[in-house]
């Protein structure tokens, strides 16, 4: 399944639909707007959720901005339902929720900034104007007002939204400047949305790229994910990568751009590596199937698995480059630069056995395996295999055709085998004939290594043979246990 930027109409057809696109807002918002202004408020739908709707999108969760303060906000909110939260009062923001319409609801911001984090000194504004020219980009720096639904465009976030088109709508560098994470936003947008960064937007994050270093991981990480789980993620890699980004967050990607010697040639791994994601991307399931996308793990494997490469390159004699053991390499690096990046244990795990194992299946086409490498490989994967397939044929960007046909009739034939002897026997979770208890018994031996050593032979017969049948079983651990001399 594969996922695509969402095609956005013209100006004059975003012109045409603001009129009427807000009379679809929920009722219940409706009533809370009538709450705001018969108080005395200013009540105004902002960012996403005004964007998204141009864009075809409709979304529960709502956010507002009011010239409301936040104690004045929350004894609203609780005349409209008796189900709010205080999201962050000293931020400004009270959270509600009337059946399933969930709103968000933050004072007017002017906030200012030390230079020296990304934490805002709060301070409430007086403006719905002067908040939003604190959002990070035009396109979601537009509003409605309501009652009133009167469309508030001050930057030309419209136009921009027409155009594909990321700007921010104060002077860039006074904006990342501000919040440095926007520069991590800016190609997240671009992965999400498949919108161009404007050049000179573009040109401030390149300039202030170092100034990641004061965000924390946890901040970069979110960003990072929503980037891999978009719908033009090379686009957003790109972006990472273009403007230094990447150099600060992960920077074994650009590392992959490596040197061509003019007398040693191989594939541009980079190039490789967002063609390998994106044909990962491509054979992801839909929700029915084994590996539903949008996939982090599998993405996440697909843009990491070859960056062993760089330090593992060694030229060869006669013109030859080759990367030994990349693979081990690429997975110790993957887990360093994950656990830095704050993933949690899980996905690490996963990402991590892919890059190892990404490499397992070359050399089939050369040699069919026996029934017992089959096995190795299907228990080696574990719960990754079906990962695992889709990343092994995401590999293949080879332009010789020929070549690419063979590799991917030769998986075709080991996902066959995979099959044939699930219908024989039990290959998802291999275990030996006998388990440890009855190993104890025959035996007549206590628990501790002895058993760990049988339960290994018994292990090793099972994957090299198939299921041997408790019978067979006993005989051959009888067998190597007098061959032990015990």
């Amino acid at each position: 399944m594969t996922s695509r930027a969402p095609s956005v109409p013209s100006l004059d057809v975003l012109r045409q639909r603001a009129a009427g696109l807000w009379g679809a807002l929920p009722a219940d918002v409706a009533e809370l707007a009538d709450l705001f202004a018969g108080a005395g408020h200013e009540l105004a739908l902002v960012g996403g959720p005004v964007r998204d709707a141009f864009l075809g999108r409709s979304s529960a969760d709502l956010d507002f901005a009011t010239s409301a303060l936040p104690d004045q906000t929350e004894r609203l909110l609780r005349r409209w339902t008796r189900a709010t939260w205080d999201m962050g009062r000293e931020f400004g923001t009270i959270g509600g929720r009337r059946g399933s319409v969930v709103v968000e609801v933050t004072t007017y911001r002017a906030d200012e900034y030390d230079g020296a984090t990304r934490k805002p000194v709060v301070a409430f504004g007086s403006s719905l104007s002067g908040d939003l020219a604190r959002r990070d980009f035009t396109v979601n720096a537009m509003a409605v007002r309501l009652p009133s639904l009167e469309f508030v465009d001050p930057f030309g976030g419209l136009e921009d939204l027409a155009g594909g088109l990321l700007r921010t709508p104060i002077d860039p560098e006074v904006s990342f400047g501000d919040d440095p994470l926007r520069m991590m936003r800016a190609a997240r947008f671009a992965s999400q949305l498949g919108f161009e960064i404007e050049p000179g937007t573009f040109a401030a994050m390149a300039a202030m790229a170092a100034r990641l270093a004061i965000v924390s991981a946890e901040r970069v990480r979110d960003e990072l994910v929503k980037l891999m789980l978009g719908a033009d993620v090379r686009a957003g890699l790109g972006a990472l990568v273009d403007a230094g980004l990447a150099a600060h967050v992960l920077p074994e990607l650009p590392a992959l751009k490596l040197e061509v010697d003019e007398h040693h040639h191989h594939k541009d791994v980079y190039e490789h590596t967002l063609t390998v994601v994106e044909q990962a991307i491509d054979l992801e399931t839909d929700a029915s199937g084994p590996v539903p996308g949008p996939d982090l793990v599998l993405r996440l494997a697909a843009l990491l698995h070859d960056i062993g490469k760089p330090p593992t390159r060694r030229l060869e004699p006669g013109g030859g480059v080759s990367f030994h053991h990349h693979e081990v390499v690429g997975a110790k690096m993957t887990a360093k630069r994950l656990k830095e990046l704050r993933f949690d244990k899980d996905t690490i795990k996963a990402v991590q056995h892919l890059v190892f194992l990404h490499l397992r299946f070359h050399g089939y086409a050369d040699a069919r395996w026996s029934d017992s490498a089959v096995r190795r490989y299907v228990a080696d994967a574990g719960a990754e295999l079906e990962r695992l397939h889709r990343l092994t044929r995401a590999d293949v960007t080879t332009r010789n055709r020929r070549k690419a046909d063979r590799l991917s009739f030769a998986y075709d034939d080991l996902e066959a085998r995979i099959a044939e002897l699930r219908e024989q026997e039990e290959i998802d979770a291999i275990r030996p004939d006998l388990d440890g208890t009855q190993i104890m018994a025959l035996l007549g031996i206590a628990p501790g290594r002895e058993v760990g050593a049988a339960y290994k032979h018994l292990l090793e017969l099972r994957m090299e043979h198939g299921p041997l049948g408790e019978e067979r079983a006993e005989a051959e651990l009888r067998a190597w246990w007098e061959s032990r001399g015990a």
